[in-house]
C-alpha cells in the first residue's frame, strides 16, 4: 500500500518527537539538577508531560486522517451500491 507524503511526514515527526522526549528529558534534568534532585525531577516531568501532549496531537492527526480516508471509501461503496440498486429496481411512477 502506497503511503502519502502526509503519512510519511507524520511517521517521521512521531519518531523525532519520541527522540526529543528522551533527549529533552535528560537535558532538562541535567539543566536543573543544580537546584536539587526534587526540582530537577519536577521540571523533567513537566517537560515530559508537555512533550507527550505534542505526541498525542500528532497521533490524533493520524487517527483523524485514517478515519477520513475510511469514510471516503465507505461513501464510494455506498454510492456504487445505490447505483446498482437503481439499475436493478423496476422504474415505478409515484402517485
Amino acid at each position: 500500500m502506497k503511503r502519502s507524503t502526509f503519512d510519511a511526514l507524520l511517521s517521521f515527526l512521531s519518531g523525532v518527537s519520541w527522540a526529543f522526549v528522551i533527549v529533552g528529558a535528560w537535558v532538562t534534568f541535567q539543566s536543573f539538577v543544580f537546584l536539587g534532585i526534587v526540582p530537577a525531577i519536577m521540571f523533567t516531568f513537566l517537560f515530559i508531560f508537555l512533550a507527550l501532549f505534542l505526541i498525542l496531537v500528532l497521533e490524533m492527526m493520524a487517527i483523524y486522517r485514517e478515519r477520513h480516508e475510511s469514510q471516503i471509501k465507505q461513501t464510494e461503496l455506498l454510492e456504487e451500491i445505490q447505483k446498482s440498486l437503481k439499475t436493478l429496481a423496476p422504474h415505478t411512477v409515484h402517485e
